[in-house]
């Protein structure tokens, strides 16, 4: 009888961990795109705008800018969107607070890649991001953590 009990928590415990690695994928995709998408449309706007699609490129942060009501400057919410890393949380901030993307980050980095293609330490000649993300599902046995990489590379389409 206490062979059945085992195995039964055993499988119960397996279909749990099982959908809690699924979903840490699935949200580390679903944050990946976002951040890719957000930097596909950095530096949308008026041909004659005089905003940079990208002001602030570190390892782990990036703040990228772009004009929705085509009025020529990101001053407006939502134009100006910040991304980084906290701990071990991913967040993005479009105006209201740093909001959480994905938490269980175990490392996070931006790659900034000039018209080129050769690294670049200067936000304005960022044309390519290379973006790696791997996230950690800590294990609640005393066995190994799982971790997962994603990676893209994405290009600015507006500059």
């Amino acid at each position: 009888m206490h062979l059945a009990d085992l195995l039964v928590a055993i499988a119960v415990f397996g279909l749990i961990a099982a959908a809690t690695f699924t979903t840490l994928q699935e949200s580390a995709r679903v944050a990946l795109e976002r951040l890719a998408g957000d930097l596909r449309i950095a530096g949308l706007g008026p041909q004659d705008a005089a905003f940079a699609a990208i002001s602030l490129a570190e390892p782990t942060r990036v703040v990228l800018h772009r004009d929705l009501d085509g009025d020529g400057a990101v001053t407006a919410s939502g134009e100006t969107i910040t991304w980084g890393l906290t701990g071990r949380t991913l967040r993005r901030d479009a105006g209201g607070g740093a909001q959480p993307i994905i938490d269980g980050v175990r490392s996070f980095v931006l790659e900034y890649l000039d018209a080129a293609g050769a690294p670049t330490a200067s936000a304005s000649d960022v044309r390519t991001v290379v973006i790696t993300l791997v996230t950690e599902a800590e294990s609640v046995l005393a066995g190994p953590d799982v971790t997962t990489t994603f990676a893209t590379r994405v290009r600015l389409r507006n500059r």
